[in-house]
């Protein structure tokens, strides 16, 4: 098997060669803050999403408006969106991670690459889009929803890549039906997903599934990305995006398990120093097959605002997606919905069977198995196929709460968020 790598003379750089480029160029950085240049990294202050929030809409920018060329936003679901801009030399660099996350999956500058994130203020269309130029690719701009159309283009434009959510992905080979489409490989993130959900991509489309991960705030997709050679870690592009892990409460480092900090090293419009981006993860030590030498992480484990609480119980949506898609009766759709309408909340997973199977034992099997996980009581209901909601555009909703006794799953009631 060939490693594609777009810029091999960066990606395999000698470590000491890159902390030293990392040093200068974080020294350079700090004085953009106020900050002495030779203070060192771990004294400085974290910068949190509240902070962009309040500077709505350009408080925190670093170079004249007319200077930046683009701007992106966040979804806003909790407020006000969080709006990010683009210099052309960022965008530059935004197009360079992509094309590296691109071909780390596999892909190469003779591919045809679909593009099925939405465009627009969402990062993820617009970022892998000019990824996939940078490498050379024939992109189709896509963007989401349309299933029908996309399966068509899919098939009549002989994708190699396919880009966008792993739910989306997942929802696609659903409705392939007998299509011929010949996928190589697939870019898959904007949401968490997990090894169960790789599993399921793979033997649907049978395709390398890698993860590429990134933040608005600090740039888009592009920060990390898989390769196809090392699936279970991320590759931190760390000339550009200088990585730490902290403990997530007391905000020390920490060797095991803790939250994902970055450091924009050559972002001009917006950069930002020790951004807390509430992810979950360790650092992974060694070489990688692939012969990259970026600074590697493990696959989140979740997101410290994500982590529900049920009975006293510490649960990640994630490990609720492993043990479901590990089942194999089970397709790749479920909900999580937390019924609160009693004082202590409960948890029911609801799932749904493959087609032609049968489920008796199903439900029974998954509970055991959550309950063995997760260390709390939950209720389990196989549904057939095609009976949750599904989701075209955007991430996919997997956590639902129930308030009174309308279903918050059901066509017609009132959505409990």
């Amino acid at each position: 098997m060939t490693v594609s790598i777009f810029q091999p003379e960066l990606e395999t750089q000698p470590a000491e060669e890159r902390h030293a480029l990392q040093r200068s160029r974080l020294r350079a950085l700090l004085p953009r803050f106020g900050i002495d240049p030779d203070t060192d990294l771990g004294e400085a202050p974290f910068t949190v999403k509240s902070q962009l929030r309040d500077a709505y809409p350009f408080g925190l920018l670093q170079v004249p408006l007319e200077d930046t060329v683009r701007v992106h936003a966040s979804s806003g679901t909790r407020g006000k969106p969080t709006i990010v801009a683009y210099t052309r030399n960022d965008l530059d660099v935004f197009a360079d991670v992509c094309a590296r996350s691109i071909a780390a999956a596999g892909g190469t500058r003779s591919d045809v690459l679909h593009v099925a994130y939405g465009y627009g203020l969402f990062t993820g269309g617009l970022g892998l889009h000019y990824g996939g130029e940078r490498l050379g690719a024939t992109v189709v701009p896509a963007s989401g929803g349309n299933t029908s159309l996309q399966l068509q283009l899919l098939e009549d434009l002989g994708a190699d890549g396919l880009c966008c959510t792993p739910s989306f992905a997942l929802l696609l080979a659903e409705r392939r039906e007998t299509r011929d489409i010949d996928l190589r490989y697939g870019v898959f993130g904007a949401e968490p997903w997990s090894e169960a959900m790789r599993e399921k991509l793979e033997d649907a489309w049978q395709i390398d599934a890698c993860d590429i991960y990134g933040l608005s705030e600090v740039m888009g997709p592009g920060v990390a990305a898989e390769c196809r050679e090392g699936k279970g870690t991320l590759h931190v592009f760390d000339d550009h995006f200088l990585p730490e892990i902290v403990d997530p409460e007391t905000g020390r480092p920490t060797d095991g398990l803790g939250e994902l900090v970055l450091t924009t090293l050559t972002k001009e419009a917006l950069p930002v120093l020790r951004y807390r981006s509430g992810d979950i993860t360790r650092f992974v030590d060694g070489e990688c097959p692939c012969g990259r030498t970026h600074r590697r992480i493990a696959r989140f484990s979740g997101r410290v605002d994500d982590m529900l609480i049920v009975r006293g119980v510490n649960v990640f949506p994630s490990e609720i997606e492993e043990v479901v898609l590990e089942h194999a009766a089970l397709g790749g759709q479920y909900a999580i919905v937390l019924d609160r309408r009693t004082a202590m909340t409960n948890l029911e997973i609801r799932c749904e069977l493959l087609p032609g199977l049968e489920g008796a034992a199903v439900a029974e099997d998954v509970r055991r198995a959550l309950e063995e996980r997760l260390r709390v009581r939950t209720d389990v209901t196989v549904l057939p196929p095609g009976a949750l909601p599904r989701q075209e555009v955007g991430k996919a909703r997997r956590v639902w709460e129930r308030l009174d006794e309308r279903d918050p799953l059901v066509p017609g009631s009132r959505e409990q968020s």
